[in-house]
């Protein structure tokens, strides 16, 4: 599976932006879609998921404010970004998983790295104040 991501930019706090990330090759076999973002010199974290059937978590720093979906009849995955902030600033990476996760793993949150097998070149993010 590849993923390619585009939508990332530069906007002032309070903006929005829209992600996208674009599925080719083996899709029918993707499950669980995320994204994932990398600020300098921290940790990967994740950010949002959703399941096949549209299920979703959205950790803590974006609940309320990002929104994370997928239209399977065109293989895209999104992320809404509202109310952005310059903390908000990071790499932000599109992740596919084959495995199978379980739905309440999913929108727990209590799913890691190594169950997405692909993952987007990156787009940046960045707010400023």
């Amino acid at each position: 599976v590849q993923l390619v991501e585009s939508g990332g930019g530069l906007v002032q706090a309070g903006g929005s932006l829209r992600l996208s990330c674009a599925a080719f090759g083996s899709i029918f076999s993707i499950n669980v879609m995320g994204w994932y973002r990398q600020a300098p010199g921290k940790e990967r974290d994740l950010v949002a998921a959703i399941t096949g059937g549209g299920r979703t978590y959205h950790a803590d720093f974006v609940k309320g404010r990002f929104t994370i979906s997928r239209d399977n009849a065109k293989n895209t995955l999104y992320l809404q970004m509202n109310s952005l902030k310059p903390a908000d600033t990071a790499m932000y990476y599109c992740a596919a998983s084959s495995e199978s996760l379980t739905v309440a793993a999913v929108t727990s949150g209590l799913i890691q790295e190594a169950d997405f097998g692909s993952w987007g070149q990156g787009t940046q993010v960045t707010v400023s104040s």
